[in-house]
């Protein structure tokens, strides 16, 4: 016994040698990542938060002083951030909602075997694979008030008896841009939705149309509730996406006309043309915090509802 414990005493010092070993092999492979990480992604976020609290201007910077909040309060008194403000949300809710409704609809659609597929599932996807700034411009040509594609099929289909200038007019090309978006981001709900759906049990289907249930409740009692985990997540996805996603309206009017377009990204990119990084960042930093607290109330209320 005192051998054999003997023995165990000598073992334990080798293998927190190997442990510690092990472990500096492990940070040795990943400290490339780190540091790469932590150069091209925290290093700016740190500097940009510090530039959101300084007069930062671009075309003068012999001078950066402190100013501590005076940037935020510039950019919440600022005349057109009302404007701005309602414009987001009219954006993310307006592109949100079409995109999951006919995104699922494109789902359920594709989970069905029929012939070709294959060919309709790449159709479908291949918007995705497209720069959101391309997709811009060619709505911008599509929604062109003189030549554009959309002008010319409503007044082939007697819908409107003369050229809409969409672009030109505030009301009309907050519409433009929020179907050049929901266009463009259906695909992501399809591809996420579709593969959930594949997890979807064939024989609960089957047994629950056997049992005499039909589709609008097989949809509502077994499928919505069998990927509600994945469509909360996608949402929560889409959300923080579009929120953060300028590159249409900024190829498509640069938030125009008269910044009726903006949404507060697009804002913030006028903001650094302009030179003036102090505000952008302020800009920006705001933007990070209301993504911050929707995400974790938004968690917070998928937990609550995971649990009933």
């Amino acid at each position: 016994m005192s051998g054999l414990s003997h023995g165990a005493r000598a073992a334990a010092p080798r293998r927190r040698s190997f442990a510690r070993r092990h472990a500096l092999t492990i940070l040795a492979f990943l400290a490339p990542a780190i540091v790469f990480v932590c150069w091209f992604t925290y290093w700016p976020m740190l500097q940009g938060a510090r530039m959101a609290f300084h007069d930062w201007n671009l075309w003068d910077l012999t001078s950066t002083p402190w100013v501590g909040f005076r940037n935020f309060a510039t950019v919440l008194g600022d005349p057109v951030f009302p404007v701005v403000a309602g414009n987001t949300i009219l954006w993310v809710v307006g592109s949100l909602v079409p995109q999951l409704l006919i995104g699922f609809l494109i789902a359920l659609a594709l989970r069905r075997r029929f012939r070709f597929r294959g060919v309709y599932q790449a159709l479908v996807f291949f918007p995705w694979a497209v720069s959101g700034f391309l997709i811009g411009m060619l709505f911008r040509w599509m929604f062109n008030a003189e030549f554009g594609v959309v002008n010319d099929l409503l007044m082939k289909a007697g819908l409107i008896d003369a050229p809409l200038p969409w672009l030109a007019d505030p009301k009309l090309a907050m519409i433009a841009v929020i179907v050049a978006n929901v266009w463009y981001g259906v695909t992501f709900f399809a591809i996420m939705i579709l593969a959930a759906l594949q997890s979807v049990p064939d024989e609960v289907l089957e047994a629950a149309s056997i049992d005499g249930a039909g589709k609008a409740r097989q949809l509502f009692s077994i499928i919505i509730p069998y990927i509600a985990t994945t469509l909360l997540l996608t949402v929560l996805l889409r959300v923080i996406w579009i929120f953060n996603f300028p590159d249409i309206i900024w190829a498509m009017t640069r938030g125009g006309p008269a910044g009726q377009t903006h949404i507060i990204t697009t804002w913030m990119i006028e903001y650094t043309q302009q030179g003036n990084y102090g505000l952008a960042s302020a800009i920006g930093l705001a933007v990070m915090a209301i993504l911050f607290v929707f995400c974790a109330f938004y968690l917070m209320a998928m937990r609550r509802v995971s649990r009933t």
